[in-house]
């Protein structure tokens, strides 16, 4: 018999009777170790094998969340926000580099090799921030997804939320087809994504000096003011950088990197797997960099500017009909056709259709390597995309009496909000990943390089103080409670984060060094 992913699994057929179980074995085992990889071929040969899993990790980079904050960054700021978009690009290079080695090395994914230095409460406490964080991009998918179908197929808003939920058909589907082709049926995905905006911006004759500017780092990507339509360019930044670099990425990235099958007692094996993962990592996140670039660019670009008041997808795919709001006579003549808002609507529903199998996989990983418990992924994915789907529901309901541009604008802050929490869940991520991937215990000859290291602590360090400073401002802009109450929250939570980010690296330091004890006495003893 076949289980998931065209994998084998007779053996433990009688296992499917149970919804959850335990699980402390390898990450992913249906998967891990599946995919055969040539030796001592040519580099392109090489690369196409090791390709793959960077797509998978890539589509988060390009979710609807993403699509929310570059686009109304663009409107609301030019090309300020461009910087933000490049750096935060390649911290997701580094980030996901040093996951993916740690898996492949250390043969753990990053749940479990947090879980195997800390104790019990912790590991539980660093779950229930990745489920949130995991939800946080559900919500953006159930959005995106939702508005696409209602665009496209004029299905009411509500209805095309609960269809949303089916996606797990999808998954079941993708499932029995094989993992090879899963990663190949992603990658193309995203190439549909990537044309479908630089087809646009082309159309839009963007000033492409001031795109070029806008990359150089400055000040005003990261002030407080102005504040256009309730962010400033802070808050846009942080929006940008927890849709791009997600924490949910990396668990993920650590556990498919040990989908090669590779020979763990062989250096040169594990060298080459590090080397060529780092490629088809890097390629595809610098395809996913072009794309949130586009979508800025579009922002600005492609409408006149301050024309579009309503930056929701509603108010973007309507924008690209009413050709009193677009920027040249070009992108007019297009419109006119329906092509620009069709194409529009097309790229919406594949980029939240296509984080379904990575939002799913990573909240198995994440599962079995904190509390070592299994679900069928369809069971997985259901019980998400429900708990995903209230928010949005809520939000409608609420919204229900008031006018049509309110409800759009309600839609968009709950996104918005959604990929600022990412932010805040990314240090219990990152800081984790730096400290293992430093460790010779863990590594061996394959830890950090020094400039991995300063970089990788430059990039915890200003991330963390980002988030913490715009605390304040965060909780005001969510518009629910006073100035002062929402100070007062602020500083607890910044408390609280400080206090949880102390006991993680304690509890981390310490286990390190009991592993480390623990490997030196069993070398003795040999």
């Amino acid at each position: 018999m076949r289980g998931g992913f065209g994998v084998d699994n007779t053996k433990n057929q009688h296992r499917k009777l149970r919804l959850i179980e335990h699980a402390n074995g390898k990450s992913l085992e249906e998967i891990n170790g599946t995919v055969e990889v040539p030796h001592g071929k040519g580099f392109f040969r090489t690369l196409f094998a090791y390709s793959g899993p960077g797509a998978l990790v890539a589509v988060g980079y390009m979710d609807p969340g993403n699509w929310s904050t570059s686009i109304t960054g663009g409107q609301s700021f030019q090309y300020t926000l461009m910087t933000t978009i490049l750096i935060s690009s390649l911290i997701a290079m580094l980030l996901q580099y040093m996951a993916a080695k740690l898996g492949i090395v250390s043969q753990m994914d990053l749940a479990q090799a947090i879980r195997a230095r800390t104790g019990k409460a912790l590991g539980v406490i660093l779950w229930l921030m990745t489920e949130l964080a995991i939800m946080a991009t559900d919500i953006a998918e159930v959005i995106g997804a939702a508005i696409a179908l209602n665009l496209l197929f004029h299905i009411p808003l509500v209805l095309a939320v609960f269809i949303t939920v089916l996606d797990v058909l999808v998954l079941l589907l993708l499932t029995k087809i094989g993992f090879r082709k899963i990663e190949a049926i992603v990658a193309c995905l995203i190439l549909v994504i990537l044309v479908v905006f630089a087809y646009q911006v082309a159309l839009s004759h963007p000033d492409w000096a001031g795109v070029f500017k806008g990359l150089l780092p400055t000040k005003e990507a990261i002030a407080k003011e102005p504040v256009v339509g309730g962010i400033s360019p802070l808050t846009g930044s942080l929006g940008i950088i927890g849709a791009t670099v997600m924490p949910h990425n990396l668990y993920l990235h650590s556990a498919i990197s040990q989908t090669r099958k590779i020979d763990h007692t062989n250096a040169e094996d594990i060298k080459q797997t590090v080397r060529f993962t780092a490629w088809d990592s890097n390629i595809q996140l610098t395809l996913a960099f072009f794309v949130n670039a586009l979508l800025l660019i579009m922002g600005v670009a492609v409408f006149k500017n301050g024309a579009v008041q309503d930056s929701s997808f509603f108010g973007l795919y309507d924008a690209l009909n009413n050709t009193d709001m677009l920027s040249n006579g070009l992108l007019i003549a297009v419109a006119k056709s329906g092509v620009l808002s069709t194409l529009f609507a097309i790229a919406l529903l594949a980029s939240g259709q296509n984080s379904t199998i990575t939002g799913t996989l990573t909240g198995q990983v994440i599962m079995e390597g904190f509390v070592h418990m299994k679900m069928p992924l369809w069971a997985r994915r259901l019980i998400t995309r429900l708990l995903s789907v209230i928010p949005v529901l809520v939000c409608v309901a609420m919204t229900a009496h008031e006018s049509t541009i309110d409800q759009h604008a309600s839609l968009n802050i709950l996104m918005e909000n959604s990929q600022v929490f990412l932010a805040f869940a990314l240090p219990f991520s990152m800081l984790p990943l730096l400290i293992m991937t430093n460790s010779d215990t863990e590594m061996g000859q394959f830890k950090n390089s020094l400039w991995v290291r300063v970089l990788g602590w430059i990039s915890v360090i200003g991330l963390t103080f980002l988030n913490l400073y715009n605390l304040p401002q965060t909780y005001e802009g969510f518009g629910i409670w006073s100035k002062g109450l929402s100070d007062v929250l602020a500083w607890i939570s910044i408390v609280v984060i400080v206090v949880l980010l102390a006991w993680t690296c304690f509890e981390l330091i310490r286990g390190d060094r009991h592993l480390a004890a623990e490997h030196e006495k069993h070398t003795w003893e040999k």
